[in-house]
C-alpha cells in the first residue's frame, strides 16, 4: 500500500493501473476511519484497485464548526486501510488541494436548502467542490459513501447525473455500534455521560421506522412521535427532525413515495446526525 500527498502521485499510479486495464473504486474519507468506513472499503472491493482520500476539507467547514478539532490519525488509519486491503491512500493538504488562490466552486440548488444544507450553509458547496476535484484526480469508476450522511449521498447522486460524470455511486448501510449509535468520527467528542445521552438519536429513529412500517404515513405524527422521544433527554438540543422527498430533499406531510427522516442533534456541544429511509413498494 502506497501513501502519497500530491496530484500527481495518484495520477502516475493511476494512469498505470488504467493502462492494464484494472477498474478503481474510490471511497473518500476526512480520516479517522471506523467501521463505517471500513464497511466502505470493503465494498469498493470488488474492483481490482481500492483508493482511499483522507482529506479534512477546510471548505465544508462554517466559521464557527470543529475544523481545528476535528479527530485526525493517519497512522490508525493506514493500519485500518492495510488490513482491508486498500493499494492507495491520498492524504494531500489544503495547500495542494486549493493553492494559494482559488476560485471556482461546485454549487447546487434545492437537495442543498434543506436539512444540514440551513443549519451548515456553507458546507454542501465544499462537499461538492471537493468531491468534484477528487473524482476529476482520482478518476475511478466506481465511489463509495455511507447512507448515514444521506443528503450528502444524494446531493452526490444528483450531482454525477446532473454534470455527467463517468463513474457509479454505491451508497452503503448505516454501521451502527451494538447498542444502537450511527459509527461517527465525532462520537470520540462525547463524555461517558452524553455518549450514552446520545442513544436518543437511535431512539427516535428506530421509533419513527417502526411506525412507517406498521402503516403510518401522515408525517406530522411520526415527527411529533420522534421529537417526543428526542425531548425525554435533558443533554439534547434539535437541530432538526423531518422527512424528506428521497429524491429533491423536500418536505413532504404524507408519504406516499420514496422517504428520508432524517434527524440532527446537538449533545452538549457535539452535533449528530442519524436517518432511516423507506421506500414504498411498487
Amino acid at each position: 500500500m502506497k501513501i502519497v500527498s500530491t496530484i500527481e502521485e495518484v495520477r502516475a499510479q493511476v494512469k498505470e493501473w488504467k493502462k492494464e486495464g484494472q477498474s478503481i473504486g474510490f471511497v473518500p474519507t476526512m480520516g479517522y476511519l471506523h467501521e463505517g468506513h471500513m464497511s466502505l472499503i470493503d465494498a469498493a472491493g470488488e474492483n481490482d484497485k481500492v483508493v482511499v482520500s483522507i482529506f479534512v476539507n477546510p471548505m465544508q467547514f462554517g466559521p464557527m464548526e470543529d475544523l481545528a478539532s476535528y479527530p485526525r490519525d493517519l497512522e490508525h488509519d493506514a493500519k485500518l486501510c492495510e488490513e482491508h486491503g486498500v493499494d492507495l491512500i491520498f492524504h494531500p493538504t489544503p495547500e495542494e488541494m486549493y493553492g494559494d488562490q482559488f476560485y471556482s466552486y461546485v454549487d447546487m440548488d434545492v437537495l442543498t436548502k434543506e436539512l444540514c444544507g440551513l443549519s451548515r450553509p456553507v458546507h454542501f458547496r465544499g462537499v461538492c467542490t471537493v468531491v468534484t476535484k477528487l473524482f476529476n484526480i482520482v478518476t475511478p469508476d466506481r465511489a463509495y459513501f455511507g447512507q448515514k450522511d444521506a443528503q450528502q449521498l444524494a446531493v452526490i447522486k444528483r450531482m454525477v447525473k446532473d454534470l455527467n460524470m463517468p463513474l457509479t455511486i454505491t451508497g452503503c448501510p448505516i454501521i451502527r455500534e451494538e447498542d444502537g449509535l450511527a459509527k461517527s468520527s465525532r462520537n470520540t467528542y462525547l463524555s461517558p455521560e452524553e455518549r450514552k445521552a446520545a442513544l436518543v438519536l437511535s431512539r427516535s429513529i428506530f421509533l419513527g421506522k417502526e411506525m412507517v412500517e406498521k402503516g403510518e404515513r401522515d408525517c406530522k405524527r411520526i415527527l411529533a412521535a420522534m421529537t417526543e422521544e428526542i425531548e425525554k433527554e435533558p443533554l439534547a438540543k434539535i437541530d432538526y427532525v423531518k422527512i424528506v422527498d428521497l429524491d429533491t430533499m423536500q418536505q413532504v406531510e404524507k408519504i406516499d413515495r420514496g422517504i428520508l427522516a432524517a434527524i440532527a442533534v446537538y449533545i452538549g456541544k457535539t452535533r449528530l446526525i442519524d436517518n432511516f429511509m423507506y421506500e414504498l413498494e411498487n
